[in-house]
């Protein structure tokens, strides 16, 4: 349970007044900073004052706990055997730990982040054609607590056939500023990793999400970081390179967010509803067979 504390500061006005009222980018480099000091002194009061505000931090889940900065807790991986990958090649797997979010058909190109609040295919993803390849294809919403896990896996067996690097703003992304700020998605910094089935008739894209306090995202594939000081290509054309379902493509600093975009003969599987607890490895989608 959150501490009294806690449970103040995340009264849902007072939440969105301090996490998006404040300057986003100056809290996020310092945030950025302050991650990387190594001082396991520093790092144990760091992790101590985030468990009075994040509920079930599992580090008993990670690979190593002598944890050398704020940043290594932030990214730690697992320990083999935490997270098992569904093995059906006719099912894509969740590619994080998430609480599901907005999910459901895309109508034409809208999207939606909360009710009421719709977005375009094209806002978000940056690209007409790769729009029109999602277009009434499905979507799924997946954000990663603070307290989660935060590296992020491959659904299927697939090849990254493009990585597209949109540079924005670093709003939360919590259920409040989603009932609130409109296009929040589109305008906070994302990557879009397109994805080659074997299938050419279906289509996978993800879409992290950056966020305050966590505006770097990590892709193995690509040299360097995603973050504000990124000065590299925004557009990667990847050349085969092949991942096999459950492989680790990055992660985050902190929690965030990855939507889903599937085109195909898929449906959600049993369970995935909006409010749901998901691991990665489990059943997101699956494809329906006439």
């Amino acid at each position: 349970m959150s501490s009294p504390l806690a449970r103040f500061f995340l009264q849902e006005d007072l939440n969105f007044l301090v996490t998006n009222r404040i300057p986003r980018r100056q809290a996020t480099l310092f945030m950025g900073w302050f991650s990387r000091i190594e001082s396991p002194t520093l790092t144990r009061l760091a992790i101590g004052v985030w468990k009075l505000f994040a509920d079930d931090l599992r580090l008993d889940e990670a690979k190593n706990t002598d944890f050398t900065s704020f940043r290594d807790c932030f990214i730690r991986e697992l320990r083999p055997g935490a997270r098992v990958t569904h093995p059906d090649p006719d099912v894509l797997a969740s590619p994080c730990d998430a609480v599901v979010g907005a999910l459901g058909r895309v109508e034409g190109t809208r999207v939606y982040q909360a009710k009421g609040f719709p977005y375009t295919l094209m806002d978000l993803l940056g690209d007409g054609e790769l729009a029109e390849r999602h277009r009434d294809g499905l979507f799924v919403t997946l954000r990663l607590k603070s307290n989660m896990y935060h590296r992020f896996h491959a659904p299927a067996d697939a090849r990254i056939d493009r990585v597209r690097y949109l540079s924005g703003d670093t709003w939360n992304v919590n259920p409040v500023a989603l009932k609130r700020v409109e296009k929040l998605f589109c305008k906070n910094e994302r990557a879009v990793i397109e994805f080659g089935l074997p299938d050419s008739r279906e289509a996978l894209t993800l879409v992290p999400v950056a966020s305050i306090l966590v505006a770097s995202i990590k892709l193995h594939a690509v040299d360097g970081v995603f973050d504000l000081r990124y000065g590299g290509p925004h557009v990667v054309d990847m050349h085969d390179v092949s991942v096999a379902k459950g492989q680790e493509l990055g992660f985050f600093q902190s929690g965030s967010t990855i939507i889903v975009f599937a085109t195909g003969s898929f449906a959600f599987s049993p369970g995935v509803r909006e409010g749901a607890i998901i691991r990665v490895g489990e059943a997101l989608l699956h494809r329906q067979h006439s």
